[in-house]
């Protein structure tokens, strides 16, 4: 059995999914490169003023992120597995948005009950 043998058996006419090339590996890299580094600079910057909303872009960015790392480096799409890799694309959006929704409302909530009585030191005489 020789090296063409061997890849000809895990190939997608045997039920395997499709491996990647190194240009897909290089893409998906510079993506997810380039999908931190801008809501890096937005944060350290201050580029946009309202906080919420710098949030918000943060959020969507760090989705479309997740995206990007399910479709070039774990090479999920609609066509393999019988339908399995979309169960587990809507799976891992159902995750996504409890977990990022659930961190907002803990940070939130942090923010607003942590030491209450911090507010009342700098106002004392």
């Amino acid at each position: 059995m020789n090296a063409h043998d061997h890849a000809a058996d895990h190939g997608p006419a045997h039920g395997g999914a499709a491996h990647g090339t190194l240009k897909s590996y290089l893409t998906g890299f510079v993506l997810s490169v380039i999908l931190t580094a801008i809501p890096f600079w937005l944060v350290m910057t201050g580029a946009i003023d309202n906080r919420q909303a710098t949030a918000i872009v943060v959020m969507v960015f760090a989705a479309v992120q997740i995206v990007v790392h399910m479709v070039f480096f774990l090479h999920m799409n609609t066509a393999s597995e019988g339908g399995w890799s979309m169960l587990a694309l809507i799976f891992t959006l159902i995750l996504v948005v409890i977990v990022l929704t659930g961190s907002l409302w803990v940070m939130y909530h942090l923010n607003a009950n942590m030491m209450p009585g911090l507010h009342d030191m700098h106002e004392m005489p």
